[in-house]
Order: C-alpha cells, then sequence, then structure tokens
C-alpha cells in the first residue's frame, strides 16, 4: 500500500504544467496557460459607470463583451506608462471571460508541479496571499502563480455577470 501511494506521489509531482508568464511593476507572475484563451494589444477600453476602481471597463471582442481589470490597481501597485509591450490577458473564469491589463508577457514556461513551493508565509507584497497559489524558482527568477479563482471574490463575478447581460 505504501508503494503504491509512493509512486501516486511521484507521478503527481513529475507532472509538466504550463503557465503564461507576464510582468506587473517589474515583478514576475504567472497563469495557467489552460485559462489564457488569448493575448491581445490593449484595445479602446469603454469606461463603466459605478464600476470598482481596477476595472477600467469593457471591450467588445468579436462580439462578447469582456471587462476589463487592471492588475496594476487590483494590487494597488503604482500606474504605469501603456506602451507597446502593454497586453490584455483574456482569461476563461468559470463560464465567464475577463481581460486583465498586464506591462508584458514573457512566455509560456513548463514546469513541474513538484516545483512549486507553497506562498510565503510573509510577504511584503501588496498583492493578497490569498490569490498566489504558490512560488515557482526557476533560473535565478521567481515566479508568483496566482490563483484566478480566488483574485475575483464572489461579488465581482456577480458584478461581471450582471453587468455583460
Amino acid at each position: 500500500m505504501e508503494n503504491a501511494l509512493q509512486v501516486r506521489n511521484e507521478s503527481v509531482t513529475g507532472e509538466l504544467i504550463q503557465l503564461v508568464s507576464f510582468c506587473l511593476d517589474h515583478e514576475e507572475y504567472g497563469f495557467n496557460v489552460l485559462k489564457v484563451r488569448e493575448i491581445i494589444r490593449l484595445l479602446n477600453i469603454t469606461r463603466v459607470p459605478n464600476a470598482p476602481s481596477y476595472v477600467d471597463g469593457v471591450i467588445n471582442l468579436r462580439g462578447k463583451v469582456i471587462p476589463i481589470i487592471s492588475l496594476r490597481k487590483k494590487f494597488n501597485l503604482p500606474d504605469a506608462e501603456i506602451d507597446k509591450r502593454t497586453r490584455i490577458m483574456v482569461i476563461e473564469s468559470g463560464s465567464e471571460m475577463m481581460g486583465f491589463i498586464v506591462d508584458e508577457v514573457s512566455e509560456v514556461i513548463r514546469i513541474s508541479a513538484g516545483d512549486i513551493q507553497p506562498p510565503p508565509p510573509v510577504a511584503n507584497s501588496t498583492i493578497d496571499l490569498d490569490c498566489m497559489s504558490g512560488v515557482v524558482n526557476q533560473a535565478e527568477r521567481l515566479l508568483v502563480l496566482l490563483d484566478l479563482e480566488k483574485m475575483c471574490t464572489h461579488e465581482d463575478n456577480l458584478l461581471f455577470s450582471n453587468a455583460m447581460n
């Protein structure tokens, strides 16, 4: 019985996960590639009245209205100049699509599930620890993995689904 459990644990830690890495305020973060529908250049964003401060507005992407969230504002980071590297990452959260403005999309990387370490108990970060699913130390860089379901609260999801219907 112990050997079967040990083999199972080894196969889980050896599982490869693909992440889309991106930059915000000179720090590197990642989303699971399975949640990322597409990465697009910044489009004209239409403001939405009474939206939370971190919601920049909505865009029309091939006939579908998608809310756009500034991750800098969501994480209380200072504003930055929008340039040619600024992107919108279109993410699927449950049945909803939403876009996240990031400074730059870096690359798609493969990591072993066993390389993901839990978030540090004390983080000197503006990001809520609940939003972090782990940290990967890879090639002299730290990559913070974000948990989309925990990043967007139930109230956020209700707001987005009500606003889009």
